[in-house]
């Protein structure tokens, strides 16, 4: 009589085939592994991609999209939704003329030309890059324009405003009161005075903050110095001498990997070296007569360095560590302050001796256009550029 396999004797038999297959896969797991080992081999292990030490920011701050790169924000034509539909422009500011000339940069004609206060220095995109401040550093005032528009609003009263700069969590406005040898800690929208912090050195004037966020180095132009200030108490804590006697430090930019900060020197005619954390004696890398504004490439991998004594533009690359061209603007000038286009094609730089503004070619140094603007031109803003928040200058974006 043939007899149907109850459902525990179905289970059972089910089981047996399936321990069946695992010894079978089992031994042939060990056949190949002794294969293996009678050849010499092993398996090869897959590393483990290596992983990037977070950075514990400033209480605040953004966080850091990339440890290896300050700037990786920056990407060419990376507009935020709060600037993606400001028109481009380029707005210069004129020392000697109280205005801004305001230039499209695509037919490199000047649309507009706005007053503004007495000796207007730089045009700085604000932390949250919906204002643009012009510095009137003789007038004392700081008057907002809105990059929607064009449009300029009321002046706010700031005292010796020669520079200005955001700390990285958009919780102060740092004034670069340069006469009066103050770091002005304000609020960053009414401008209102929170902190002041006396400085002994003469002519603070150019910043950049640590990758972190918790400190800024400022170099002080009258008396050849450089100061390391603890951005949360908001107070110097380390002060030195430039070792050249007649040191005249400019614009400060910190690399991709945070590492290292460049301090530009138009008497020593060259880059200083200096490692922020330590804060020990930089060294000096000669660049061309004059050295004097300090961007970097939408890529991270150079820097544009402006010659103002000599009319030309040296490139440094961080990764070769080391200069690798020079262009020399074809009729000589005076390139001082700028900034990168948003695709990153164009460098442009205001000509400040000679009343004019420089467009120059980033692939190949060309010269793209000379434009005549009003006298005295300083540190004028690209704007708008890629970038999650603004640190201040003429454009300094994370």
């Amino acid at each position: 009589m043939h007899r149907h396999p109850t459902p525990r004797n179905l289970a059972r038999t089910t089981l047996l085939a399936v321990a069946a297959l695992a010894a079978i896969a089992a031994c042939g797991t060990e056949s190949r592994e002794k294969t293996r080992e009678a050849r010499g081999t092993k398996a090869a292990a897959v590393p483990a991609p290596p992983k990037k030490k977070p950075v514990h920011g400033l209480p605040g701050m953004p966080p850091v999209l990339d440890p290896e790169d300050v700037y990786a924000a920056d990407r060419p034509n990376k507009l935020s939704p709060v600037v993606k539909d400001f028109p481009s422009r380029v707005y210069v500011p004129n020392t000697e003329s109280d205005t801004v000339s305001v230039i499209d940069p695509k037919t490199y004609e000047i649309v507009d030309t706005i007053p503004v206060g007495r000796q207007p220095q730089h045009v700085v995109p604000s932390w949250d890059m919906k204002t643009l401040w012009v510095n009137n550093n003789r007038g004392h005032t700081l008057t907002p324009i809105d990059p929607k528009t064009g449009k300029a609003g009321k002046e706010v009263e700031v005292h010796d405003p020669y520079n200005l700069y955001f700390t990285p969590n958009g919780k102060y406005a740092v004034v670069m009161a340069s006469l009066d040898r103050e770091l002005v800690f304000r609020d960053p929208h009414t401008m209102k005075r929170i902190k002041t912090e006396p400085v002994t050195c003469y002519g603070v004037n150019h910043a950049d903050f640590s990758l972190d966020g918790k400190y800024f180095i400022v170099s002080c132009e009258f008396s050849g110095e450089l100061l390391k200030v603890d951005t949360q108490k908001m107070k110097v804590v380390g002060q030195q001498k430039l070792p050249f006697d007649e040191a005249m430090p400019q614009d400060v930019k910190i690399s991709p990997d945070g590492k290292k900060f460049y301090i530009a020197d138009m008497m020593a005619h060259g880059m200083w070296v200096l490692d922020g954390d330590k804060f020990d004696e930089p060294k000096l890398l000669p660049t061309g007569k004059g050295c004097h504004g300090l961007y970097v490439s939408r890529d991270s991998r150079e820097m544009y360095v402006s010659n103002r004594g000599e009319g030309s533009v040296s490139v440094f690359d961080f990764t070769q560590n080391k200069l690798t061209k020079k262009w020399h603007l074809p009729d000589g000038g005076s390139p001082d302050m700028g900034g990168v286009s948003a695709d990153g094609k164009v460098l442009w730089l205001s000509g400040r001796y000679d009343g004019e503004v420089y467009a120059i070619d980033t692939r190949t140094g060309t010269q793209l256009a000379r434009i005549p603007v009003g006298s005295g031109p300083h540190g004028l803003a690209v704007y708008p550029q890629p970038g999650r928040y603004s640190l201040g200058h003429t454009g300094i974006f994370r």
